[in-house]
């Protein structure tokens, strides 16, 4: 089952942003738009390097009225150990979510039960907490965040224009398609 247009369900987590300890739950998620970025273990290879070009779109995500999280099944102590001794990491200015009870990543559909890890799993989610879009990564293949701003803008242009879509490639300021009996068989 996709977990498209279903709803976060109900959480409370840790987590280290910007110098302090923080808790989160589904509610604070309310009312912006928000990006999850699970990801397997701090102090590895691949995750390092996504986890810093995502910091590089953050400015960008923000403008759109994004928030970002990243997520591991790591405590909210070890992200703040990681942040405050890998250069990559200590450039992170979004939220880190500790995950070691692993209810975020089961509930997420991202948990792989042998390994007690999180997939790499990219999530837009609403603002009334509704997923939007989802993406999952083999453990070895790292993510474009760049990718995430196009996506973000077409989510936010089809919640204003319910009645219109984005083609692919869609970029903002390009024509949109309104599904009509007109255009059927004619793309």
């Amino acid at each position: 089952m996709s977990l498209i247009g279903s709803e976060v369900q109900a959480f409370t987590a840790d987590a280290y942003r910007n110098g302090e300890f923080v808790t989160l739950t589904d509610e604070s998620l309310k009312g912006k738009w928000n990006i999850f970025c699970f990801y397997p273990a701090d102090f590895t290879f691949v995750c390092p390097t996504e986890l810093e070009d995502l910091q590089k779109e953050y400015a960008a995500l923000k403008q759109l009225g994004v928030e970002v999280y990243s997520i591991s099944t790591d405590t909210h102590f070890t992200h703040k150990a990681w942040h405050d001794h890998s250069d990559a990491i200590g450039k992170i200015e979004y939220t880190m979510i500790g995950d070691p009870s692993q209810r975020l990543s089961r509930s997420f559909e991202v948990l792989n039960e042998q390994d007690g890890l999180a997939d790499r799993g990219t999530f837009i989610i609403d603002p009334d907490g509704i997923i939007q879009a989802v993406e999952i990564n083999a453990g070895g293949m790292g993510r474009d965040a760049s990718i995430l701003i196009n996506k973000i803008k077409a989510a936010q242009y089809i919640r204003k224009n319910p009645n219109e879509v984005c083609p692919a490639k869609w970029k903002e300021g390009s024509e949109t398609l309104k599904p009509s009996l007109d255009l059927v068989g004619k793309i």
